[in-house]
């Protein structure tokens, strides 16, 4: 191995210490070290399983912690015995060792810098699951198909992160797609990754359903929001929250279409509505309807606190039907984030759930 090479792998190790020792500090790994080492006493008392909820908030906490304070543990106790072998395999010429470091470092830099992008999770929600709601456009066949693409995207991005993807509700379109459709993901950090795709998406290509074969554009809304737990504090007047419930719609079962297990709540004083039809039982979606319902009124509260904040007229602005973040244009291979200038020309890989390019530009312009 040249002499450059291994003054490569040495400065490598180097950097990925001090950037380690920066992380323990912003991170505040002293604190969440003598934190996590309460949660796992108060954890290992029996009777806290008496109470479901705490124990479940305490597991959440613990899961939290152990992924920063775990991980550095591991990342510096890693980079020590890189540095160790790096040394052993320089004095005695051992080429495969020095090999084995190198690919040693280069998965401990990859969790550096996961740790790293976490810096940029700023919103406390971030670490929560979310929802996302997508919306077809004005325009019919064309709009209704590519909103339907939209979800397909964004259900392959949750399978690629390794989240838990749930289809809450969906509203197939007359001919393909959908006009609307509700998804949940659930995983580390799924509301932080997911929040900046909120907006307007925007398709310009030749459409298949067009016998001339012309260009056609088409638009679709995405909302993300975050799934509100307990311990956050959402009052919610009874009285306010009108319930429909309706027959599911879908291919057909023993069940399908045959009762109302569908739910719909509109809470009147928003004009908020939440559908749920993902499960066959009544009370199981009406359940599911009420978290999702306080997930939006907890994330429409908190827009309204931020515009209050930025002096900005428009309540739903960055939702709007003329707010577009990003454009799609097929035929020229192009996808371009209009808020970051980020672009791409992998149209497959992008509507294969490609996603972390625009997330982490979109995160580093805070958006």
């Amino acid at each position: 191995m040249e002499a450059e090479q291994l003054n490569q792998i040495e400065n490598r190790v180097a950097d990925l210490v001090s950037r380690s020792e920066e992380l323990r500090k912003y991170l505040d790994y002293p604190g969440k070290s003598d934190r996590l080492e309460e949660v796992v006493r108060l954890m290992e008392d029996p009777d806290i399983w008496n109470d479901q909820k705490k124990a479940q908030e305490l597991g959440r906490e613990r899961k939290a912690l152990e992924g920063v304070v775990v991980v550095l543990d591991e990342v510096l106790a890693g980079l020590g015995d890189a540095k160790d072998l790096f040394d052993m395999g320089k004095e005695e010429g051992d080429f495969d060792t020095l090999q084995a470091v190198s690919d040693d470092v280069d998965a401990i830099a990859a969790r550096v810098e996961e740790l790293e992008f976490r810096r940029m999770f700023n919103h406390p929600m971030d670490p929560m699951p979310c929802f996302i709601d997508i919306q077809s456009g004005a325009g019919g066949t064309e709009a209704q198909d590519w909103a339907g693409m939209l979800l397909r995207m964004y259900v392959r991005y949750g399978e690629r992160k390794g989240f838990t993807v749930e289809v809450m509700e969906q509203s197939d379109g007359d001919i393909v797609g959908i006009s609307q459709a509700t998804i949940k993901l659930t995983g580390d950090y799924a509301y932080g990754f997911l929040r900046t795709e909120t907006g307007v998406h925007r398709l310009v290509r030749c459409s298949p359903y067009d016998s001339n074969n012309r260009r056609h554009t088409s638009f679709a809304s995405v909302f993300v929001y975050p799934e509100v737990d307990d311990s956050f504090e959402i009052e919610i007047n009874p009285a306010d929250v009108r319930t429909d419930t309706y027959r599911a719609s879908g291919a057909g079962g023993q069940h399908i279409n045959k009762t109302d297990s569908a739910v719909r709540l509109t809470h009147i004083p928003t004009n908020t509505v939440v559908q749920c039809q993902n499960d066959r039982s009544q009370h199981k979606n009406r359940d599911e309807a009420w978290k999702m319902l306080r997930a939006k009124l907890y994330e429409l509260e908190l827009r309204k606190r931020m515009e209050a904040q930025q002096s900005l007229e428009a309540t739903k602005s960055d939702i709007g039907w003329g707010h577009q973040i990003r454009s799609y244009v097929f035929d020229q291979s192009r996808i371009k984030d209009l808020r970051t200038s980020y672009e791409v020309g992998n149209i497959k890989g992008v509507m294969d759930g490609d996603l972390e390019g625009f997330i982490a530009a979109s995160l580093k312009h805070g958006v």
